[in-house]
């Protein structure tokens, strides 16, 4: 007797579907993992669809992106100068803090010096600019341009470890003076500009050496051209200006988003 015919199964599925599903299933599993371990910020979550509401048009509240960014920095400019006036307007608070930080260092260098009548003067303009006025005697032999003093060195160091540690920049200017002009020398330095130039230099180095950015460093010498006062020794000395370079304005410009890059 003839054996009953089979009936037809229907057509398996392909098997490199099944991978691609376990494949799918994993990736599920891992973007559950991540988002299970994430935290959410509700305020950057406001400012992203802020964002997408000023550059998606089709959007409700969309509004010029261009427009939105001269209004920010029209209120910006406008809470400066309801702030203050003269040269408050857009000082820096973190270079008054560098500031202020730098004072205290030369308070106490000046209290553990043992140059009684030779001390760090330093004067601030503003909260974005300060001078130290820095005698030679402190800092040089006589003669010399080659930086001897220890505690000095010290002071420089920890100058240089302010500057790198605080979140703003400075243009630093380095001064030499000198009391006379009457040193003549065969041998560098040749004269009184090759001294205050040296001394200036040699201040340099040290910030250098301590890690504070080249970039940012640039020398003067004006040998005993621009005296302190009448009196010559006086005029001897290294004058360290601080210049802050931080402008929240120029800041918040150049911190534009995506979005705006692609309206250009």
């Amino acid at each position: 007797m003839a054996k009953d015919k089979c009936p037809e199964c229907p057509k398996c599925l392909p098997g490199w579907l099944v991978q691609f599903g376990d494949l799918m299933s994993l990736l599920l599993c891992f973007f559950i993992l991540l988002l299970s371990m994430a935290t959410m910020d509700k305020k950057k979550v406001e400012e992203y669809f802020d964002i997408m509401r000023r550059s998606m048009g089709f959007l409700e509240g969309a509004i010029d992106t261009a427009e939105a960014s001269k209004e920010s920095l029209s209120a910006y400019h406008a809470n400066n100068s309801e702030a203050g006036s003269g040269d408050d307007v857009g000082q820096n608070s973190e270079a008054a803090d560098v500031a202020k930080m730098i004072q205290e260092m030369t308070q106490q260098y000046n209290e553990t010096s043992d140059q009684e009548f030779k001390k760090v003067d330093m004067t601030q303009k503003g909260n974005n600019e300060f001078t130290l006025d820095i005698p030679s005697e402190l800092v040089f032999d006589e003669g010399e341009y080659k930086i001897t003093n220890p505690s000095m060195k010290l002071f420089i160091k920890k100058i240089a470890t302010v500057l790198r540690t605080m979140a703003v920049d400075f243009d630093i200017e380095i001064s030499g003076y000198t009391a006379t002009n009457y040193l003549k020398s065969d041998t560098i330095p040749r004269d009184a500009w090759d001294l205050s130039a040296l001394r200036a230099i040699s201040v340099v180095k040290e910030l250098i050496k301590n890690q504070v950015d080249p970039a940012t460093l640039k020398v003067a010498a004006f040998a005993s051209y621009r005296p302190k006062s009448d009196n010559p020794l006086e005029n001897r000395r290294v004058e360290l200006k601080f210049i802050s370079t931080a402008d929240n304005s120029d800041r918040m410009a150049k911190e534009e988003n995506f979005f705006d890059r692609i309206e250009e």
